[in-house]
């Protein structure tokens, strides 16, 4: 399985960061203990929402989409 998660920083709480990943809760801890430039500054993280796709490829294509615009929007609203 791969993971497409939604992070949400819990000091700004308006701040959400799209990932992948096979394994979820290593990767949740990886993010929380700032080995990633990307998510370091608004540490501790909380996953708000994830999905499993059994297929790796529509894992990558849905975490791309999660990333446009479009995707935004769609995450705000429904997920």
């Amino acid at each position: 399985m791969k993971y497409v998660y939604i992070l949400q920083s819990e000091i700004a709480p308006d701040r959400y960061y799209v990932g992948s990943t096979v394994d979820l809760a290593r990767r949740l801890s990886e993010h929380n203990s700032g080995n990633s430039i990307h998510t370091n500054k608004f540490k501790p993280w909380r996953v708000k929402t994830y999905l499993a796709f059994e297929d790796h490829a529509k894992a990558d294509a849905f975490e791309a989409f999660l990333k446009t615009g479009n995707g935004r929007l769609f995450a705000k609203k429904r997920l």
